[in-house]
This record gives C-alpha cells, sequence and structure tokens, in this order.
C-alpha cells in the first residue's frame, strides 16, 4: 500500500490543536511538506516544532482568521502563486452550541461564511494546481450531524449539512481531474471544542460534568472517546496514493455511535 507523501504539499487549516494539528503531524509523518493555516502566530510555530524533518520536508504556516473570508482569499490566492498544493485539509473549528429556536440569523451567517464560503475559497484557490500536478486530495472535517442531526446543534447541524453538499457536488466536478473530494465525520473526539460541549450541557441540564460526560460514553458502542490522532490516521489514508478511487462520500469515524448505515 503505498502511502507516501514525499515530495507532497499539504495546506492544513486549524492546525493549532485538535484535530488539525493530529492532521498535520500525520502528514508529515509520511513526508509531506505542511504548512499550517491559522490565526495565531505564537502556537503555529510551536506546532511547526513538532512535525517531522527527517525526510526533507519543509514545514511553513500562514496566518489567516476563518472569520474573515476576504483576508483567507488574500492570504491563499499569494501562496499558490509561489507554491503546488497537493492536499488540502479544510478544517475550522464548530459554532457554539444551541438549541436552533434560540439561534439568530447572524449566528447562521457567521458559521456559514466560516464553513462553506472559507472551503471554497481555499479550495478554488488550489485546485489550479492540483490540475497542473494532477494529483488532487481535498479532505473537509465535518461532523456526524451531517449523518444524523444532534441535540442542542442547530446551527452546527444546518451549516455541516450544506458543506457535505457542497464537497459531493465539488467531487463530481473534480474527480476527472485526479482530485478527490471527501468528509470526515468526527465523533466524540477528545479536543477542547468537546469539553466546551460537555461544559455547556452540563450547565443547561444543572448536573455534573462527570455525569453528561459517562452519558455520552454510554451513547458510543466502543464505550470511550476518540482520540485526534484516529481522525489523523483517516485523513492521512484518503490524501495518500492509496486513497486514490476514494471520492464524494461522507465517512463517520465516530466508534460506531452515529445510528445510520
Amino acid at each position: 500500500m503505498n502511502l507516501s507523501l514525499k515530495e507532497k504539499n499539504a495546506v492544513v487549516c486549524g492546525s493549532t490543536q485538535g484535530i488539525g494539528h493530529a492532521i498535520a503531524i500525520e502528514l508529515a509523518l509520511l513526508g509531506a511538506n505542511c504548512t499550517l493555516m491559522a490565526r495565531n502566530e505564537e502556537t503555529l510555530k510551536k506546532v511547526i516544532r513538532d512535525l517531522n524533518t527527517s525526510l526533507g520536508q519543509k514545514h511553513s504556516f500562514l496566518i489567516a482568521d476563518f472569520s474573515k473570508p476576504d483576508e483567507v482569499r488574500a492570504i491563499i490566492e499569494e501562496h499558490v502563486k509561489h507554491h503546488g498544493v497537493h492536499i488540502l485539509i479544510n478544517n475550522t473549528g464548530g459554532p457554539p452550541a444551541g438549541m436552533i429556536m434560540d439561534a439568530k440569523e447572524e449566528e447562521f451567517l457567521k458559521a456559514f461564511n466560516q464553513h462553506l464560503i472559507c472551503n471554497h475559497i481555499l479550495t478554488t484557490a488550489v485546485v489550479p494546481s492540483m490540475k497542473k500536478e494532477g494529483y488532487g486530495r481535498i479532505i473537509n472535517i465535518i461532523s456526524t450531524t451531517v449523518k444524523i442531526p444532534l441535540k442542542n446543534l442547530g446551527v452546527s447541524n444546518t451549516i455541516r449539512g450544506a458543506v457535505a453538499s457542497w464537497a459531493k457536488t465539488m467531487a463530481n466536478e473534480l474527480g476527472q481531474f485526479n482530485i478527490t473530494v471527501n468528509n470526515l465525520l468526527p465523533g466524540n473526539i477528545s479536543t477542547q471544542r468537546l469539553v466546551s460541549l460537555i461544559d455547556t450541557n452540563a450547565k443547561k441540564a444543572n448536573t455534573g460534568i462527570d455525569k453528561i460526560e459517562q452519558s455520552m460514553i454510554n451513547e458510543i458502542p466502543m464505550k470511550r472517546f476518540g482520540k485526534p490522532a484516529e481522525i489523523a490516521a483517516v485523513a492521512a489514508f484518503l490524501a495518500s496514493p492509496a486513497g486514490s478511487y476514494v471520492s464524494g462520500v461522507s465517512i463517520p469515524v465516530d466508534g460506531g455511535k452515529t445510528g445510520s448505515i
């Protein structure tokens, strides 16, 4: 199985923590040159030091705020003027928890911009170089909510579904150029976002964090939360030559929790 990413260039969004960080580490281990994209320069510099360079990889970073699509556009367009891109990891932190009836219109617009619009800006910017190289892997980190909407995630359920439909359409258009587009759907993964969701749910239910956490674990067939590295492993396969005929799919990585086939 060919998993080598030597001489492949990857742009990894939201890569200073959690799933994005884990994906950057895994891609670098397989030989990719990783360009990290996030808004905190100090943290980006720290993460760069975590990345493997034993195969001559050269890593860099771009500073961008995904709440500002025009800023993202300017930065990625400047980057592709000087660097080819083979792999794009679209990964942006999810919208805050909350009931859909309590959501304000501006919350939907903000999430739409951070997720779908920024994904589209980044993808359309890197596709020309992918076509030129004859190799492209676009991987979107979304959520299992595209299969079954989750309680108390009204805005997230809505926007994630839109991104999944966008990705499937993009996969249909780009497949002829050896460019794949896929979605990874993390379940309950041990990240700062999960900690925040548990805390929010505990406050809403006026109960303890431990009780909420155990209730969530009980719903997972594997009876544990996932690790960011477990998402990264699937992302790395999809990014590799071995994943060349997988496109247009949404893959749950959730310990079996999602209640659909």
